[in-house]
This record gives C-alpha cells, structure tokens and sequence, in this order.
C-alpha cells in the first residue's frame, strides 16, 4: 500500500472517529474542531501530495518532506501552548471555588453555633 492510501485512510479513520466522539459527548466543540481541520489536512495530503512540495516551494523550503514536520511540530507546540492556558485557566477557577467553599463553611459553622446558643440558652418566662 504506497504512502497516499495510507494517509488518506489515515485521515478518514481520524474523522470517523472524532466523530464518534463528539457524538458520544467525549469531545466538545472547539477541541473536535481542531481536530476535524487535522484530519481534514491528512485527508488532503493523502489524496493530493504534491500540495506539500507547492506549498514548500511557495514558502522557500528547498526540501519539501521537512515542511510537514515543521508545521506538524509547530502545531503540536501551539495546542500545548493552549492546553497550558486551559489549565491555568480551571486551577485559577479551582482556587477560587475552594475559597468561596470554605467562606460558606465558616459562615455555617456560625450559624450552627447561633443555633446551638439560642436552642440551649434559658428562655424568660412570661
């Protein structure tokens, strides 16, 4: 089976199954749609190779196999660059809730107490 199947199909089986994923509800938005654009470049560069010995030339690469490293490299670099602001993002968001739970604790354990006096301190009698 020569390379152009084999990333053609390669590309299909990755839409296929994002797909599947983002109708199970294990993928969302955004992230499937990064994904589908990936699979939608290796469908393309399966069926038309010669896109990456144009694309190459257009941008002055004099060797056109390194161009899909550099960008696949660029690519993987930019999405943990985006992963790190994700996390970043949910821990500030985590430290925050864990803070505004233990306010609400505080102010409980409060009124437990308000409770308590008042349910033991002796009433006047009228």
């Amino acid at each position: 089976m020569n390379a152009q199947i084999t990333a053609a199909l390669i590309g299909l089986a990755l839409a296929g199954s994002i797909l599947y994923l983002v109708r199970r509800d294990h993928l969302h938005g955004p992230y499937a749609l990064w994904w589908l654009i990936v699979a939608a470049a290796t469908l393309v560069l399966g069926f038309v190779p010669r896109t990456i010995d144009w694309l190459a030339h257009l941008s002055g690469i004099a060797y056109p196999p390194v161009l899909p490293i550099i960008v696949g490299v660029s690519l993987i670099l930019l999405r943990l660059l985006q992963l790190d602001i994700e996390r970043s993002r949910q821990e500030r968001q985590i430290r925050r809730l864990n803070q505004k739970l233990a306010i609400l604790e505080e102010e409980l354990t409060t009124l437990r107490r308000a409770v308590e006096q008042r349910s033991t301190s002796p009433r006047p009698q009228a």
